[in-house]
């Protein structure tokens, strides 16, 4: 089987982990969990040659400059850069544009946290097998919790015998009870936004499914130019394609819709309180970062980038400073945090 090529998607602000997280540099591009950026970590996870074909990023110009600095030492890497935001369908379809169709492609956020890179590789292996017999294969994260923030992926039967499963259903986020009962019934794994397909496999679904956005892509790829390790696809061919996510245009509608079960340390690292969860705690649950000194409190983030904080007898709270801007949140409210005028106006 050839090489698995990293699709490295790097979009978004990352509002909900305002203001650490900002429009001029969302929270890929920082060092959030240990010392290298959730980028880098994601660059980094791929970097077994004997697995892994060099990467090919997709980026905005906004972001261009980060993802060129935070690359640097990535032999062969390319980059595509979106001349406007049209979600992941058509940001994928770029890439399998540039692919051999033969190609295995491996879709991967940008700004997710993977704690266990060993797990990681197997899962992508496992993919990658089921995409070369035209499977498109999403990662199935193994549920710990009833999260409501998710999407979930019901699990049908098994595909071979590697590991792998049809995707029975896609659920979009449930309520609270809808997600205790899928976690209960263990047939329910997360959908985490990680992807393995053939490229002319996910083009040929797209073309059946969503035959609009395939003929914009195949246009604006066709028409666009490379610089260096650049490519630039036509900007007026791709504003026409329409906003769409690939859960919705592709992967909810092929009958080739595959799972691989992934326990692998996964975190979307969503929110302030996603990060505490995947930070190192002390035995309160506090986690600090900065200058900070805690008496009587338990599972308290902080979070500093310079004054000093001082926090007693609290629980579940979450204390950022980021220059002149201060947030403070409950555990509960973190899921809030992108809707302050603060962070919708960064």
């Amino acid at each position: 089987m050839s090489k698995i090529t990293p699709v490295i998607l790097c979009g978004g602000s990352g509002t909900r982990l305002w203001p650490r997280s900002r429009a001029s540099k969302p929270k890929p591009f920082l060092p959030l969990v240990g010392e290298q950026t959730l980028f880098e970590a994601t660059v980094a996870r791929s970097g077994d040659t004997a697995t892994f074909a060099p990467p090919l990023v997709v980026t905005g110009v906004k972001h261009l400059d980060h993802v060129e600095a935070q690359l640097a030492g990535a032999q062969g890497a390319t980059i595509i850069v979106e001349p406007s935001a049209r979600n992941t369908a058509a940001a994928i379809a770029l890439a399998a544009l540039r692919l051999d169709p033969l190609d295995i492609m491996l879709v991967c956020p940008s700004d997710h946290h993977i704690a266990d890179g060993a797990a990681f590789t197997h899962a992508a292996s496992v993919a990658a097998a089921l995409a070369a017999e035209d499977w498109l294969v999403s990662f199935g994260i193994e549920a710990v919790t009833p999260e409501t923030g998710f999407g979930y992926l019901r699990r049908g039967e098994a595909i071979g015998t590697n590991g792998g499963f049809r995707v029975a259903q896609f659920v979009e986020k449930p309520d609270a009870v809808r997600a205790q009962a899928f976690l209960d019934s263990g047939e329910y794994a997360w959908n985490g936004g990680i992807f393995a397909f053939r490229a002319g496999a996910f083009l040929a679904e797209l073309e059946a499914h969503r035959p609009a956005i395939s003929t914009a892509a195949r246009e604006a790829a066709a028409k666009g130019h490379a610089e260096g390790q650049r490519f630039h696809p036509d900007a007026d061919a791709f504003a026409r394609i329409e906003s769409e996510s690939v859960d919705y245009a592709v992967m909810e509608n092929t009958s080739r819709a595959a799972m691989v079960p992934a326990d692998m340390g996964w975190s979307d690292i969503g929110n302030w309180q996603a990060l505490h969860d995947a930070r190192a705690c002390d035995a309160d649950g506090n986690s600090i970062a900065g200058r900070a000194e805690l008496i009587g409190c338990k599972n308290v983030l902080v979070d500093s980038d310079g004054p000093r904080v001082s926090v007693i007898g609290l629980d579940d709270v979450i204390i950022v400073v980021d220059g002149d801007e201060v947030l403070v949140t409950t555990a509960a409210g973190a899921q809030l945090v992108g809707k302050l005028s603060g962070a919708v106006n960064q």
